[in-house]
């Protein structure tokens, strides 16, 4: 005989503390993490590898470190040891930049959407050279980046641990590339796209990790305005995370994800910005949060499985694709774009309409309860002008008898107060999570 718990979007099996004692989840604790992160950033941005410069024996041993590492976590890697090696000719000095890539790759469950990919990215070098003009000559200058790629490392070799522990909740494949020559063009991403990877139109979407471990000072995702990746960011923000990323317009710095829009696949970049020693002569590790960045991996782990298992987001970052999501797709503006965000019960959080509405009079369907069915409901709603819940629908879901509730209750919905854009009422859309969670009784 089961027991019944619902579990408001709070207690859901994505949060950090159930991940680590689920079976299904890997076994590290969380001073494990912590701990492995310290030691990947501590040698990467060590002085012996130089800045990984493109091309620089401290690139290769980088190269080789994360060969070593991902190969440790049980996931297929793409390439050998020393990495994917490339050499692209300069335009403005004629030299040839030589770089490598690193890539591994972890399989998808599902028959029909393993062959399509969700590319995860972080820089591999944080030294680059450019030509300036100095006095009507051309002089070569070295710049630097921040430990941020030091960080994004450390979070792509532990995303590949996690995503290869729990593959079978992966209906897409899941590539991580480590790319060489970032500061340099994006030489590695460009190469990777068109020379290297020989599937490029089934990438679906791609996650950039640039300058993180600073959490305290803000987490942000750069979408370029895409609506649909905008859409997953603001349903998971229903849920209980680690922390949630603020949406930004600006660009926070040209990156790899750039060579991904060249190829019109969505793309999102976390950062956590960039921070005084940014543009130093060396890495610097003691500015890192490690707190903060076993963080970030919970939300970007999260992310990455929302979209592997997601429909394939559209591609449109242009300003009129935005006005097209802001006003047109369901006549409604996202809620988090309203000035004043619609509230229930007083409360603008989400969260809050599932714990004190939602989850109160959810009723576990009774013939899902003796199957066993569980698992969620992403629902679709407007609250209108005046308040009214209407244009309820399921976009996800994982079985008719859960979805059928989930509406059931939301269209039922007590009135809210509508939101305001520039002082006036509109109609606002909201994108949320329902859980359905059975325990068996000890």
């Amino acid at each position: 005989m089961r027991r019944l718990l619902l579990f408001i979007s709070m207690l859901l099996p994505l949060c950090a503390a159930a991940q680590y004692k689920n079976p299904l989840y890997s076994d590290l604790t969380e001073s494990d993490v912590v701990r492995e992160m310290k030691e990947d950033v501590g040698y990467l941005a060590s002085a012996a590898l130089e800045g990984r410069a493109a091309g620089s024996e401290g690139e290769l041993e980088a190269a080789r470190y994360m060969y070593s590492r991902f190969e440790a976590s049980g996931v297929d890697l793409l390439y050998g040891a020393d990495g994917d090696l490339f050499g692209i000719k300069r335009e403005v000095d004629g030299d040839t930049l030589r770089s490598r890539n690193v890539a591994a790759f972890i399989t998808g469950y599902d028959k029909k959407l393993k062959d399509k990919y969700i590319v995860v990215c972080a820089r591999l070098d944080n030294m680059g050279t450019s030509i300036v003009n100095v006095n009507g000559e051309q002089v070569r200058r070295t710049y630097y980046g921040a430990n941020g790629n030091a960080s994004g490392l450390a979070l792509l070799l532990q995303l590949a641990g996690k995503l290869e522990t729990n593959k079978v909740l992966l209906k897409r494949s899941v590539i991580l590339l480590a790319s060489g020559a970032s500061l340099n063009d994006c030489a590695g991403s460009w190469y990777f796209l068109n020379r290297s990877f020989g599937a490029v139109g089934d990438i679906d979407a791609a996650v950039e990790l640039n300058m993180l471990g600073t959490a305290s000072g803000g987490f942000y995702a750069y979408t370029a305005s895409n609506a649909d990746l905008n859409k997953v960011v603001t349903a998971m923000s229903s849920t209980l995370q680690p922390l949630h990323p603020e949406l930004v317009n600006m660009e926070p710095c040209p990156s790899d994800h750039r060579m991904f829009y060249d190829k019109k696949i969505p793309s999102v970049m976390f950062t956590t910005g960039m921070y005084p020693e940014y543009n130093t002569e060396k890495d610097t590790p003691s500015v890192l949060e490690y707190d903060s960045m076993e963080r970030e991996l919970e939300y970007i782990y999260n992310f990455i499985v929302e979209l592997a298992n997601g429909p394939k987001p559209d591609f449109d970052p242009s300003e009129a694709a935005k006005e097209l999501y802001l006003t047109g797709r369901s006549g409604a503006v996202p809620y988090y774009e309203c000035d004043v965000r619609p509230t229930f019960l007083g409360s603008p959080d989400p969260a809050m309409f599932l714990k004190k509405w939602v989850y109160v009079y959810l009723k576990y369907p009774k013939q899902a309860v003796e199957q066993g069915i569980q698992g969620r409901v992403l629902v679709d709603f407007v609250i209108d002008e005046k308040g009214k819940v209407v244009n309820v629908k399921a976009v996800r879901s994982s079985h008719p008898l859960l979805e059928e509730e989930a509406l059931r209750v939301i269209k039922a919905s007590p009135d809210w107060k509508p939101g305001r854009v520039r002082g006036k009422k509109v109609r606002s859309e909201i994108s949320l999570n329902v859980e359905f969670r059975l325990e068996k009784k000890k």
